[in-house]
């Protein structure tokens, strides 16, 4: 069948996005699913920083690469041997689309999956190469096992998780990986528990959830540090009870819990920040990070930090999350009110004003930016 999606075909820099436009839609012939796969109409699409980090070169992905890993849409067909989903399903989309098998998703930990990992590397599915390929009939490779930026995705039904049909398309589109790797940073890998006190480093979609997370988790204070204002506004609006520039976020951390945090997680991608956090945690502190650095930055903190004041620093991949669990309770924590993801949700936007979108995501001025990939939205 023939999609529409957005294909990067070789990185940029050059900005703005907007003008120079390094990514563009093309029809693509998209392959049937085969055993163990699932075809899903996208109805929503979530731009977040890992796409325009494969754009911009700091995440290295084959090229050319139909993008988009944030999603939510409606089964129209399984393949053979399909029995998690079916057709008319609402599914949330996952990046990781684990086996089962292997030593990480055996110990609990699919986001690790070797062999997840391994096709989303070289841009195939998890049951088989690229089932996409452009008009002279070259192989376009997959993002993440989703390239959500069409109209049509085949996927491995590892990567989709069933959801309510009542949740709204623009609320459910950001719990794959927003959500997932945010909240799941504060419950999942830190294991915060109630009366913890809590600072956020970044507050974009991801750093938000993690805002969210701490909320919903018992934490105080949630402290939210970021160099723009309209974020620190929002993160108090989503539950933080204080918020600081950079400059000023190491004093405020520590005269506000005596010492300092009793958690900090860093969703910026910067060896600075990082170790910024590690000063910002108090002895015995944790610092997780879920930041995604390019490959060639190196890290470069007082050793002592970690034998002698008994801090950590973890990191953490997709907030460590296994998505047919947290999903679904994390979706049931938006119905009650403490997961207000909607208030991240910058506009809607259509498929072909995806340029636009990267340059509203690179400037900083957006958070949650939609893309309506297939007319299903309202608005």
């Amino acid at each position: 069948m023939k999609t529409r999606a957005v294909v990067l075909r070789g990185v940029s820099t050059a900005r703005p996005y907007s003008e120079t436009r390094p990514v563009e839609v093309e029809e693509l012939e998209l392959g049937a699913p085969r055993e163990g796969e699932v075809l899903v109409r996208i109805a929503a699409a979530s731009l977040c920083h890992s796409d325009l980090s494969v754009v911009n070169g700091d995440r290295v992905r084959p090229l050319p690469m139909a993008l988009g890993h944030e999603a939510v849409g409606v089964v129209q067909e399984t393949g053979p041997g399909v029995s998690r989903v079916g057709p008319g399903d609402h599914v949330a989309l996952v990046y990781v689309p684990s086996c089962g098998f292997c030593a990480d998703c055996a110990a609990g930990r699919p986001a690790l999956c070797a062999r997840g990992a391994a096709a989303n590397g070289s841009g195939a599915l998890l049951h088989g190469p690229s089932l996409l390929t452009d008009a002279s009939g070259a192989s376009v490779h997959h993002h993440l096992g989703v390239s959500a930026f069409s109209e049509h995705a085949v996927l491995a039904q590892e990567s989709v998780v069933p959801i309510p049909q009542d949740i709204p398309f623009t609320v459910a589109s950001m719990f794959g990986c927003a959500v997932l790797t945010g909240a799941g940073a504060v419950v999942n890998t830190a294991a915060l528990r109630p009366g913890q006190s809590a600072v956020v480093y970044g507050l974009g979609g991801v750093g938000l959830s993690a805002v969210l997370g701490a909320r919903a988790a018992g934490a105080h204070p949630v402290i939210a540090v970021d160099p723009v204002p309209e974020k620190r506004k929002l993160a108090l609006q989503l539950g933080a009870t204080d918020a600081y520039a950079p400059g000023e976020a190491v004093e405020a951390i520590r005269a506000l819990t005596g010492g300092g945090a009793e958690l900090a997680v860093e969703a910026v991608g910067s060896p600075k920040v990082m170790a910024e956090c590690l000063t910002a945690v108090a002895r015995g502190g944790s610092v997780v990070s879920v930041g995604l650095p390019a490959p060639d930055r190196v890290l470069e903190v007082p050793a002592l930090a970690f034998a002698g004041e008994g801090k950590s620093l973890l990191g953490s991949y997709m907030g460590d999350a296994v998505p047919r669990r947290d999903i679904p309770r994390f979706l049931e924590l938006w119905r009650t009110g403490l997961m207000p993801v909607e208030r991240m949700h910058t506009g809607t936007l259509p498929l072909a004003a995806i340029n636009t979108a990267l340059e509203e995501l690179a400037s900083g001025r957006a958070i949650r930016q939609v893309i309506d990939t297939s007319g299903m939205l309202d608005g």
